[in-house]
């Protein structure tokens, strides 16, 4: 006998029987549902026991589907070593029908997601790109939505990306000749997105289709607003269920009130196959969700293809470097990031990396881009890839102080004087820098003056700043910043030279050297010139005081 274990909220079930109910149809519908998997094929529930569940339902009942909602293709070794190529074999394996795309998605050039999504053997749905360059839109050919027939009943998919993927991914892979030529329908406070999505929707709505899903990568938490999808919800008809990703929240079945008063179901599974959702709309046409977080079934044919896929990169990932007798952490206890809202160990260790490697005055680490502990133990080049899953190479330029310190600003402009408030983060920003070479305080009872323009992009700061008492450090001594003095600085080309989270404050520096390098490679050589992980680094270095 089959055992399930399911994350159901009988309420949130019930409410939406009563609320949903559409039409009668002859069978059931069973949608099931992945996001944000981040590469973690093989955690918690995995991938191959995802196949095996689906499969069943297959057999049980035909109309079911299986869809994404987006950022698939980054976050592990094996997304990064194979740019993304293992993860759509795999993904082609799994048979998915309707996918689109999420912010990571960018993350290894727009000429490469062009070539993963034409191998792709699933249908790729995005309603909210436009184009306006002298080349190839990558999206020429992905349509706005699919319609899916179950024996008469239609049912119409929608995907959204997330306006902000212009600076959560590298802002300078969607110019040309400087100039920004994709645009995700971002601005006016959510309302370009909403209108734009209303246009799809009334579209679909007048061939007569049953039901309208969004698969929407825009989050549901407050830092996403105001492109998330409960503000999305609120501003539309038309959408029977929102299936949300980006933000990793965890939502077996939620409603929020669209503009015309109407209940909208949305619902999301977390991240790295935490659970794996499913939407039923019975046959009296109610919309159900449940989550499902274990399975003990697993598809063989997907297992043999995920070991062939892992021998692929086995040798890199396992070289080790050395061994670490404390753990070096980017999250608190409850696995909140505080790396992208307070200075941690792990970043001290990163950003020394990169200033070492260059012998740069100061070396500047986005929090965003540093994504795993670093535990007790073997320390492996996997592991090293693991902390900085991106790619990103590393680049020298000579900046003024006063660029320095406009940087500081907007990587600070979300930080408040807790990190953390019942049980959530509070003030996180992938801009959050973690530095070497410098010490800074963040004052939190002043309110950011950052300014950015419609593509989330630094536009100007005003004269109140929360960023004070900045010093760099001379020698073994450290000194007050000199805005008007130049200094070498160190980091990711995503930060310095790529406009990075949306940062333009590194954009009239002078490149002194650009190079192949990334993170994991100069993590390695300073690892190694040091002859393993010193001490220093089992408490952070009071280099940020937030106050």
């Amino acid at each position: 006998m089959k055992r399930i274990k399911r994350i159901l909220s009988l309420t949130i079930l019930l409410m939406c029987i009563s609320l949903f109910g559409c039409q009668k149809q002859k069978e059931e519908i069973h949608i099931f549902y992945t996001s944000d998997v981040h590469c973690g094929l093989e955690e918690n529930i995995n991938i191959a026991s995802l196949k095996a569940l689906v499969d069943e339902r297959k057999l049980e009942n035909k109309n079911v589907l299986l869809v994404d909602a987006g950022d698939f293709l980054q976050g592990s070794n094996l997304g990064l070593l194979t740019k993304g190529q293992s993860i759509i074999n795999i993904m082609n394996n799994l048979d998915y029908d309707y996918v689109t795309i999420g912010n990571h998605e960018f993350d290894y050039g727009l000429d490469r997601l062009k070539e993963l999504l034409d191998q792709a053997k699933f249908n790729i749905v995005v309603s909210n790109s436009k184009y306006s360059g002298n080349k190839e839109d990558i999206f020429k050919d992905v349509p706005e939505y699919y319609i899916h027939d179950f024996n008469g009943t239609k049912i119409a998919f929608i995907g959204i990306v997330t306006p902000t993927s212009i600076t959560s991914s590298t802002p300078s892979y969607f110019k040309e000749n400087g100039e920004f030529v994709y645009d995700f329908y971002g601005g006016d406070e959510g309302n370009i997105l909403a209108d734009k999505i209303q246009s799809v929707v009334d579209e679909v709505r007048s061939q007569k289709v049953d039901y309208v899903i969004a698969l929407s990568h825009l989050g549901s938490i407050a830092e996403q607003q105001p492109y998330d999808s409960i503000s999305f919800i609120s501003k539309t008809s038309g959408i029977d269920a929102v299936i949300d990703g980006h933000s990793h929240s965890v939502i077996v079945g939620d409603t929020y009130l669209n503009k015309e008063g109407k209940e909208v179901l949305i619902t999301s599974v977390g991240t790295k196959l935490e659970n794996i959702g499913e939407l039923i709309i019975d046959k009296e046409g109610n919309i159900s969700s449940l989550l499902i977080s274990s399975y003990d079934k697993e598809d063989e044919n997907i297992l043999k293809v995920v070991k062939e896929e892992n021998l692929k990169i086995e040798n890199i990932l396992n070289e080790i470097l050395c061994n670490v007798d404390f753990d070096l952490p980017i999250s608190d206890e409850n696995g909140l990031r505080l790396v992208r809202n307070r200075e941690v160990a792990l970043g001290d260790l990163v950003a020394d990396s990169i200033r070492d490697y260059f012998n740069s005055d100061i070396a500047l680490v986005n929090g965003g881009g540093v994504r795993a502990d670093l535990l007790q133990g073997e320390v492996s080049m996997g592991d090293l890839i693991d902390i900085n899953p991106f790619g990103n190479t590393v680049a020298h330029v000579k900046a003024s102080g006063q660029m320095i310190l406009d940087a500081l600003e907007f990587g600070s402009r979300f930080t408040q004087a807790l990190a953390t408030f019942d049980e959530k983060s509070v003030g996180e920003s992938g801009a959050f820098l973690q530095v070497s070479g410098l010490k800074f305080s963040i004052d939190t009872s002043i309110e950011s003056t950052i300014v950015i323009d419609e593509n989330n992009m630094l536009k100007e700061i005003g004269e109140n700043r929360r960023v004070k008492d900045v010093y760099v450090l001379k020698g073994d001594e450290y000194v007050p910043l000199d805005p008007n003095e130049y200094y070498t600085v160190s980091g990711s080309t995503y930060v310095l030279l790529e406009n990075g989270d949306g940062c333009t404050a590194f954009e009239n520096a002078e490149l002194i050297e650009s190079t192949n390098y990334t993170l994991p490679d100069v993590m390695k050589k300073y690892i190694k010139k040091n002859n393993g992980i010193s001490e220093i680094y089992s408490s952070n270095q009071n280099r940020i005081i937030v106050e």
